[in-house]
């Protein structure tokens, strides 16, 4: 394959993965049914057809903090399953180092982790 044939191959995907979507909804908007209605547009609230008080609803910001330290640490095992996986097999070749960057990457995680600590972040009270 030629450069100008690999770029060509790439824009091929993305027009293909344009098309498809667009093809999709524009199908569907022709298939559906369309009756609007008074009842239909109206908020359905729990089974109740006149919703009462507001919609908007504020959440505290510990919700949010937790979070995000359930996205770092979900990351994080993202990260260690497949290096956990491949250090078998890669310990002969590199040795300790790839063992000490592991290592140096979990040592971030704690000190992240400390530091929330440290500024009470994980206490609910």
């Amino acid at each position: 394959m030629t450069y100008t044939e690999n770029y060509l191959s790439v824009v091929g995907f993305i027009l293909v993965g344009l098309a498809l979507p667009a093809a999709a909804l524009t199908v569907g908007r022709l298939l559906r049914p369309y009756q609007p209605s008074g009842p239909k547009a109206m908020a359905y609230e729990s089974g109740v057809l006149d919703p009462t008080g507001d919609s908007r609803v504020q959440f505290h910001v510990r919700y949010y903090l937790f979070a995000l330290l359930f996205v770092i640490f979900d990351v994080e095992a993202v990260f260690l399953y497949p290096w956990a996986v491949a250090y078998d097999a890669l310990r002969a070749d590199v040795g300790l180092f790839i063992l000490a960057e592991m290592g140096i990457f979990v040592f971030f995680l704690v000190i992240g982790l400390v530091y929330a600590w440290k500024k009470r972040v994980l206490e609910w009270t």
